[in-house]
């Protein structure tokens, strides 16, 4: 059904100016980021299929300019649109850990990770990349589903870190089994990026292992130094 079809106080642009923004669901909002839909394909179940594709509003919010153009009928001042909002909503997370050292602590890092990823069913990896004072500038999902830990590219690792202008990053992944315990494998790895960053001058902090019986630092665990 599209928006105009729909009764005045159900459409997302009336129902935020009658009842306040934070009355609309995460595919409203999007929609009236939007504004229109494709042909086809009404605003309302576009926004849907966005975060369905997408895997979330998390997951969609790490869309940088480039992903969305690359979305069937989406223009430049679409895309445009959609990136300055979700870039906005960036800066003020960011202005809100201004004073917090959110990430300067395993335990912290790991409560940060589960809150999202902890109860995934397939793996997962990605990075935090962080600023000077070890403050969240952003995460990363690179990659989910199988895959073997020799395959895992340093470049595309540190492609975000360069990206993001990080001083730092922290490697992680989940174990859909439910076991955080590291691997032989997911210490080689982690010596093999440490090493990496070492010669990019981009820390590698820690890696963390999330899971839904808890997570492991290898950084506690002796893998990285203190």
């Amino acid at each position: 059904m599209r928006v105009a079809e729909l009764d005045a106080a159900d459409r997302p642009r009336e129902k935020l100016l009658e009842r306040g923004p934070e009355a609309l669901s995460d595919a409203e909002l999007v929609a009236v980021l939007l504004r229109t839909g494709t042909r086809g394909t009404p605003v309302l179940d576009l926004a849907r299929c966005w975060l369905e594709e997408a895997g979330g509003l998390d997951r969609l919010a790490n869309s940088d300019l480039h992903e969305l153009l690359r979305r069937p009928g989406i223009g430049l001042a679409k895309a445009a649109i959609v990136a300055a909002g979700l870039e906005l909503g960036r800066r003020l997370a960011r202005r809100q850990l201004d004073d917090q050292p959110l990430l300067d602590r395993p335990e912290l890092v790991g409560d940060y990770l589960a809150r999202s990823w902890a109860h995934e069913r397939v793996e997962v990896f990605g990075t935090l990349t962080l600023d000077a004072r070890n403050r969240l500038l952003r995460a990363h999902e690179l990659h989910r589903g199988a895959r073997a830990h020799a395959d895992v590219e340093p470049a595309a690792v540190f492609h975000s870190a360069i990206v993001d202008n990080a001083h730092a990053l922290i490697v992680w992944h989940t174990h859909p089994s439910g076991d955080p315990a590291p691997s032989e494998d997911d210490v080689a790895l982690t010596r093999r990026l440490a090493e990496a960053g070492r010669l990019l001058n981009i820390a590698v902090l820690d890696h963390l292992i999330v899971a839904r019986r808890g997570f492991v630092s290898l950084r506690q665990r002796g893998v990285l130094p203190v």
